[in-house]
Parts: C-alpha cells; sequence; structure tokens
C-alpha cells in the first residue's frame, strides 16, 4: 500500500519503517530459513524475485507492511527526531523482521473488510524479549488511527481490478484476525492476550487455530485502549520517512 511510504513509527521499544529496495538483500536471507520458510508458509524467492515482490507490495492496495527494526539509541534522540533517514536509522544491522495485514472482502458482506495479521520476529536472538508485542502494538495503532485512509486505497483498488461502478458500495468496516499454526503456544498467547478471540476450540485442516478481534477496527468496545495504555500513547509517534539522497536513485 501506498498509505504508509513516507510514514515511520517510533516507540521507545521499537521502530517501524516502510519497506524498501535497500531491505530487500536481508529480507532475502532470513527467508532462506527452512524455520521461517515453514512458520510462514512461504517459498524461498531469488534475489530477482524477491526485488520484484517488493515493488509490488508497494503500489498492492491488499498488503500494509513495516520493516520492525531497533529503536533510537535513546530517549533524547527520540524527543528531537522529526524523520527517519531511510538507509541509516533502519540500516541492515537494525533491522530484526516484519510485520504485514493483508486486506480482503468478506464472502457473505461485502461492506466487510478482514484485515489478517502477519508479524515475524526473523533473529532468533532478538526473539522472546518482547520485541514482537511491542511491534504488533505499533502495527495496531498505526491501522486505528488511518483505518479511514487504509479502507480508501483498498476500495479504490478493488474497483480498479474488479472494474466495479463508481456506485459500488465503499468498504466501512475493518475486522482485524490471525491465523497461527497450533504448535505456536507463545503467539496465540500473544493475540489473546490483546483482545483477539479464536473462531473455534480445534485447529483447522492446516493446523492452524484463526483468531479475530470481536469488534471492527474503530467500534466501541474493540481493546484498542488497552492497547494504547500498554503501549503509551505518549511513546508512539509517526515521523516522517525519507530515504538518503544516495538511495533515491534505486527505489
Amino acid at each position: 500500500m501506498r498509505v504508509n511510504e513516507t510514514t515511520a513509527i517510533s516507540t521507545p521499544t521499537i521502530l517501524l519503517v516502510p519497506y524498501e529496495h535497500h531491505h530487500v538483500h536481508t529480507y532475502n536471507n532470513w527467508m532462506q530459513d527452512p524455520a521461517i520458510q515453514q512458520a510462514t508458509a512461504s517459498e524461498p524467492l531469488t534475489i530477482e524475485e524477491e526485488y520484484a515482490m517488493q515493488r509490488k507490495w508497494r503500489i498492492d492496495h491488499d498488503k500494509l507492511t513495516f520493516i520492525a527494526c531497533l529503536p533510537y539509541d535513546s530517549k533524547e534522540v527520540r524527543e528531537v527526531m522529526n524523520a527517519v533517514c531511510g538507509g541509516v536509522h533502519d540500516a541492515n544491522e537494525r533491522m530484526i523482521g516484519d510485520v504485514n495485514m493483508f486486506l480482503s472482502v468478506d464472502e457473505d458482506d461485502d461492506a466487510l473488510v478482514f484485515g489478517e495479521l502477519e508479524l515475524m520476529i526473523a533473529l532468533s536472538s532478538k526473539r522472546r524479549q518482547g520485541l514482537g508485542r511491542a511491534t504488533i502494538l505499533a502495527f495496531m495503532q498505526y491501522i486505528e488511527r488511518h483505518v479511514a485512509d487504509i479502507l480508501d486505497e483498498f476500495s479504490r483498488g478493488e474497483k480498479g481490478t474488479q472494474g466495479m461502478g463508481q456506485d459500488e458500495k465503499l468498504k466501512n468496516k475493518l475486522q482485524l484476525r490471525v491465523k497461527i499454526g497450533e504448535q505456536n503456544v507463545q503467539s496465540v498467547g500473544l493475540f489473546e492476550s490483546l483482545g483477539f478471540v479464536k473462531t473455534t476450540e480445534k485447529a483447522n485442516y492446516f493446523g492452524e487455530f484463526e483468531l479475530r478481534l470481536p469488534r471492527g477496527v474503530g467500534e466501541d468496545g474493540m481493546p484498542i485502549e488497552k492497547v494504547e495504555g500498554e503501549s503509551g500513547r505518549g511513546n508512539y509517534r509517526e515521523v516522517q520517512y525519507e530515504l538518503a539522497p544516495e538511495l533515491k536513485s534505486k527505489k
């Protein structure tokens, strides 16, 4: 999606940045790990295919992606920094994973859009440190704050791909869900602690649980106040994301 192409999210624990050209080589290396392939149900791509995928994800109307990086080095830097420099603050050695949302229209209600979340902390040395939780908390705050823009871009994209008329019903509700392998007890517990609820007591045919937030994004009763309370609204900052000059020509 283009909605986040110039936005970075800064918190004391994590820095989220748009997925850009200079991230691809590290990302491709991550995805050669058989354990990550299994966890993400992915096939390894060549580096050329990975670059093509990055470009496609930037313009696709149904995929929202951030790269998760280590945060600024100090509170003082975070508070005065008004822009993140792509290629500097998100250099390869600061990258730790990614977080995504894949959008699709509900089969039974064409005004309802499901946002399926995916979270990956690729570096084993950075797992079990609360970074995955910090990443999903910041991502959910971004979604809650920009739900209207996200649904608008998705609706316009759906019209373009399906040839819908201009009077086609706009997508006006976003409900978050996640699909997790039944063996991944830690991830199931993480999302349950954020208010997600299993849709069935037993895993499906593919060995996965589906969990959903009971209410749509922005609706009364959605546990976003828990997300904001835990991460701290004052600790969440959206700042300008700008590529370093030497990287702009490669975009």
